[in-house]
């Protein structure tokens, strides 16, 4: 095989770094958008910042909104609220100062922000000279001169104390007897113990954020990364994809191009320079991946269990337990926030409900997955008769809140994102059943259970009903009915049906599929007649004429209806022979809808509606009477969608 000289090769090599250069300085142009209000003293608000009030909607990017209170322009970040004193476009900085520290008197900062949240947030920038103040309420006298108390707060029995110093606080670094209150930046300072009233005069004077509207749209990009192409204010920033090869040889480049130039000016060698560019690119790859492999490992290896917390650790990172999320079956659910930053649900669980068995179920079961679609189990807390679950915080909450929302017949999700959302979820119960040394069946899938994160992301959650069994085995042994009314499968009732396998929870999936195409609950008691009360039912009946009743819909939005449909009723097939598996699923959910075959009807007939009041039993009963009765209840749930021995 013929190759080209390697001097020609290194030659070559450069001239397309060069070339590369020129295109990425002509990609770095800056967006301008023009629209205009004010608030108080802070006149001609423009993009990227628009009022609340602001009238268009396009007016300005929702991700940078402010709002007017009293005549006073406001930001709320993270959990803190701030005054708006100056807005700079021609550096893209932004002026806070907090709403509660804004005129100096002695009280605590409205809410927390931490150097993680800034670091992590991609809308801003924070500037490199920051300190931050840490509150903290303490049970004992704190000497150390680096700790200034509040004398305005606190009493006898506690003690409220300020600490200045560059970077976040961590629950490391408390004092014995301290809880963590809030956080918030401040101006540099050169005092290494300033006194309480020059603390509370540089919090008066607030902090600056730096924006980068570029650099947002660019990081919510897959695996990209965001570079300063000019240091002159503003800034000017580049958007590159990290996994492309011309990404790699642009920022080799620019690395190297200091000392490229030097090597040329002193101009003793010619070929030299070539030569050993092309040793560092290959030695740079080389390392590159080196690196990326030892850091993966060690992310890994931090995450393969979940970390036990104390009951003092889950005070202090809840703020005494302030945020309440809604109370489950299962207890009380909490927002928190590790020292970090990064937030976090706290399910303080009622040992009258949740027993030790379903505990150890819930933490080894959930604590060995780590998958996008499967929630991540942050903690656990096992202190006495105190039990807590610390999840990762889902802001958007649980699938049900938003298609059974009941505003109306349109769509809470358009249907791409519905179809996005069922392959999301698919992919987690997938993983749940093969990705794992043992098989998980779940046996409470539900939308309840389906978790949405920041960017409406899919994740599976609550494994309090979960059952490990080998994969070797066709089949796993169950003695008691599990799941939600309305989602068990009927080899749970009758052995009649087929064995308890990971077909049951395709049945389960089969019926959330169902509800997502019709943003209703598999059966409604006030329906007209029995066919409309049972929702697959009707689902099956219209599906088969070719009439799903959608209005106002483009041909593509009724082929993903379809899909949803079809795939759902073949997922409810009475005999879980008949189901296919969750990568079958997968499989037609990524195919074409017109690959899909209509099923055979999963049900004989649509019996009568009827209400359940009490919990069908746990003990499985051998009359043909009872068998038909609980057939009935499970298949069609009533109104409420009665949950039975469900994670709540």
């Amino acid at each position: 095989m013929n190759t080209a000289d390697p001097p020609f090769q290194c030659l070559s090599l450069l001239a397309l770094f060069i070339t590369f250069s020129f295109i990425i300085l002509a990609q770095a142009k800056p967006i301008r958008q023009s629209c205009y209000s004010s608030c108080g003293s802070i006149e001609n608000i423009s993009y990227p910042f628009r009022l609340a009030s602001d009238r268009p909607i396009t007016c300005g990017d929702p991700s940078y909104e402010l709002s007017c209170l009293n005549n006073r322009t406001v930001m709320s970040l993270y959990t803190g609220l701030f005054y708006v004193k100056q807005i700079s476009y021609d550096t893209r900085t932004i002026h806070l100062v907090d709403v509660n520290l804004s005129g100096g008197t002695c009280i605590l900062p409205y809410g927390t922000v931490s150097s993680s949240q800034i670091n992590n947030d991609i809308r801003y920038r924070g500037t490199t000279y920051w300190n931050y103040a840490s509150f903290m309420n303490c049970s004992r006298v704190i000497t150390d001169p680096a700790y200034r108390e509040l004398p305005c707060l606190g009493g006898n029995v506690s003690h409220v104390y300020v600490n200045v110093q560059s970077g976040s606080y961590t629950l490391s670094s408390l004092p014995a007897g301290c809880v963590f209150v809030s956080m918030i930046p401040a101006a540099a300072s050169e005092v290494d113990y300033p006194s309480y009233d020059a603390i509370r005069e540089l919090l008066k004077l607030g902090f600056d954020l730096e924006w980068s509207v570029e650099c947002r749209d660019c990081l919510l990009l897959s695996n990209s990364s965001c570079y300063i192409t000019k240091y002159e204010r503003p800034l000017n920033y580049y958007c590159e994809d990290l996994d492309s090869i011309y990404s790699i040889a642009v920022r080799v480049f620019f690395a190297l191009s200091g000392t490229l130039i030097d090597l040329i000016l002193i101009g003793r060698f010619v070929i030299a320079p070539t030569i050993i560019v092309v040793f560092l690119i290959h030695k740079f790859c080389k390392e590159r991946k080196a690196v990326d492999n030892v850091e993966k490992f060690l992310q890994n290896q931090e995450r393969l269990m979940p970390k036990r917390y104390s009951y003092n650790d889950l005070v202090a990172m809840t703020n005494h337990f302030k945020d309440k999320l809604g109370k489950g079956g299962f207890g009380a659910v909490y927002k928190g926030q590790l020292p970090g930053g990064y937030f976090i649900a706290v399910k303080m669980l009622e040992n009258a409900k949740f027993s030790a068995e379903e505990f150890i179920s819930e933490v080894s079961t959930i604590g060995r997955i780590h998958h996008v679609n499967v929630v991540q189990l942050v903690g656990f807390c096992s202190e006495g008769s105190k039990r807590a679950l610390v999840y990762e915080f889902m802001p958007n909450g649980s699938l049900d809140k938003h298609i059974f929302s009941g505003k109306g017949k349109g769509q809470s999700f358009s249907w791409e994102k519905l179809l996005e959302i069922a392959l999301g979820t698919a992919r987690g119960i997938e993983y749940l059943h093969n990705g794992c040394d043992d098989c998980i069946l779940h046996f409470d899938i539900k939308p309840h259970n389906i978790l949405l994160d920041q960017n409406y992301i899919p994740k599976v959650a609550d494994f309090g009903l979960a059952k490990l069994y080998p994969k070797e085995n066709d089949f796993v042994s169950v003695s008691t009915t599990r799941g939600t009314v309305g989602y068990i499968a009927p080899e749970l009732i009758s052995r009649n049906f087929g064995l308890v396998s990971t077909k049951t929870d395709v049945y389960s999936f089969g019926m959330v599929l169902l509800e997502m195409a019709g943003e209703r609950k598999n059966a409604d008691a006030k329906a007209e007649s029995s066919s409309d009360a049972y929702f697959p039912a009707w689902i099956y009946d219209h599906l088969d004429t070719g009439d799903l009743g959608l209005e106002n819909v483009t041909e593509s939005q009724i082929g993903i209806a379809r899909k949803l449909c079809t795939i759902g009723l073949w997922c409810i097939q009475m005999q879980g022979s008949a189901r296919p598996s969750m990568t079958k699923v997968i499989e037609l959910l990524e195919g074409s809808t017109y690959d899909l075959k209509m099923p055979p009807r999963p049900f004989s007939s649509s019996p009568q509606l009827f209400s359940i009041d009490e919990p069908v039993s746990d003990t499985l009963s051998t009359s043909t009477e009872s068998i038909s009765e609980s057939m009935e209840g499970c298949l069609h749930g009533d109104s409420r969608g009665y949950s039975h021995q469900s994670n709540g």
